[in-house]
């Protein structure tokens, strides 16, 4: 039920960018049932699915996923009413006649516990203990399992899962690990989900380290990938949101939309489809960009972007960067990614920002980082044929950037470099400089779909 939420809640975030087309009753709805659901808060998502299947059905919609997910509340309160009436109390550790765990088991970097009755927050006890070699995430459940011994699981980021009947009604689950990845655990009805938020990396590929030297392709190669390959490309900023400023009033938006369009043009002349969510000085809100690449079944989603610092340090920061989605594990990723997420962004509180961050977008990470560093290192190549040593490599990084939630495709956002620095903003201005760039990505967008069809 709680994966269902979870579908449930991306198809919300991703509907929100086109609320012109929704009444306001509805999108309010539905925004605040999200909500809900982020904080656990079963009246609440109750009254606001009655509410978006009212508006729904009133506005035409398709309301049938909202109808089945109130139908299991509908039958989870009464079950809980009759219950209560003849349910004894427990001591703890009393003796139950039968096995209320009915299955353990490993999904989408997740341990998911099955009971066969309701549950709260009250029945699982957490604590971190700190062993030789690394850490421990030990989990005491109430309950009981038939199978706890045999039970064998295992995810990516965890060295190794032991699971017993550590008492007669206490289920353990110890978690262990070298690089003590954040953990969370959400108690959902019936349900019990242990999550772990780092994501691993995937092997020979190095984060915030110096970028390989890009793969050269063949002719031949680039034929056989560019038919049907849809590309959405986003130009950051623009309108009333100018992004940041450099030195002579240089304007990010005027930047972004430059190498846009050159990158649309090297990708049409190889035969790509290529979308831009603007190709004049326009706004657009950072929902509709990745609603908008969803609406083209785009196969990746490319984010152009300038980097700025402050003004004491704007003669030290400059340099090339590209990143994908994911919490960010660094303070320099952490400061871009508030630069630019300040548009859009406070409808949430920082704790909702972050889970969700956790929950979407999950399986396009790896994907994403594996065109963050191809388009990285073509960039790089490109430019240092031509300008030396005054090209940076900032590295691929994680960063939690709003406009890439949502995307249905490997996204990745790219700082072009720093027009807060005052040479650097004066190359990233020019047309000669743009073109390169433009060039290096193109490459990059490329070599990722030769090297992962």
């Amino acid at each position: 039920m709680a994966f269902v939420k979870l579908l449930l809640i991306i198809t919300l975030l991703m509907s929100f960018g086109v609320a012109s087309t929704l009444s306001d009753k509805y999108i309010y709805a539905k925004k605040n049932y999200v909500t809900a659901v982020l904080k656990n808060n079963k009246e609440k998502e109750v009254i606001y699915l009655k509410q978006i299947i009212s508006y729904g059905t009133k506005l035409g919609k398709n309301v049938d996923r909202y109808k089945k997910q109130l139908q299991k509340y509908d039958k989870s309160i009464k079950t809980k009413v009759q219950k209560a009436a003849f349910k004894p109390k427990l001591k703890p550790e009393q003796k139950t006649s039968s096995y209320d765990i009915s299955s353990v088991e490993a999904d989408q970097n997740a341990i998911v516990i099955n009971f066969t009755r309701d549950i709260s927050i009250k029945d699982i006890d957490f604590v971190e203990n700190k062993i030789k070699n690394g850490t421990q995430d030990i989990f005491d459940i109430t309950g009981r399992f038939k199978d706890a011994a045999p039970t064998k699981l295992a995810l990516d980021s965890i060295d190794k899962i032991t699971i017993l009947q550590y008492r007669y009604n206490t289920l353990r689950i110890i978690l262990s690990h070298k690089t003590n990845p954040k953990t969370i655990y959400i108690v959902n009805q019936k349900q019990i989900i242990i999550k772990v938020l780092d994501t691993p990396k995937p092997k020979n590929i190095k984060i915030d380290k110096p970028t390989p030297k890009p793969q050269m392709l063949d002719k031949k190669d680039i034929g056989l990938i560019t038919s049907n390959k849809v590309i959405v490309l986003d130009a950051g900023h623009g309108g009333k949101d100018a992004g940041a400023v450099g030195p002579r009033k240089r304007y990010e938006k005027h930047v972004t939309l430059g190498v846009a369009k050159y990158v649309r043009d090297e990708l049409k002349a190889k035969g790509f489809k290529v979308y831009m969510t603007r190709s004049t000085d326009k706004f657009i809100s950072l929902r509709y960009r990745t609603k908008y690449a969803n609406n083209k079944n785009a196969d990746v989603f490319v984010s152009i972007h300038a980097n700025s610092t402050i003004k004491k340090n704007a003669h030290k920061a400059k340099g090339i960067e590209t990143y994908f989605l994911s919490p960010a594990r660094s303070d320099r990723a952490k400061r871009v990614a508030a630069i630019e997420n300040q548009e859009d962004m406070n409808s949430m509180s920082y704790n909702s920002k972050n889970i969700l961050l956790t929950l979407l977008n999950r399986s396009k990470i790896i994907s994403s980082q594996k065109m963050a560093i191809d388009i990285q290192s073509h960039i790089l190549y490109d430019l240092k044929k031509s300008y030396g040593k005054e090209i940076v490599d900032g590295g691929v990084r994680e960063a939690p950037f709003w406009v890439l939630v949502g995307a249905q495709m490997p996204a990745v956002l790219i700082e072009v470099g720093y027009i807060s620095h005052p040479e650097e903003s004066k190359r990233i201005y020019t047309k000669t400089y743009q073109k390169k760039i433009a060039q290096g990505i193109a490459k990059g967008i490329i070599s990722y779909f030769t090297h992962n069809p």
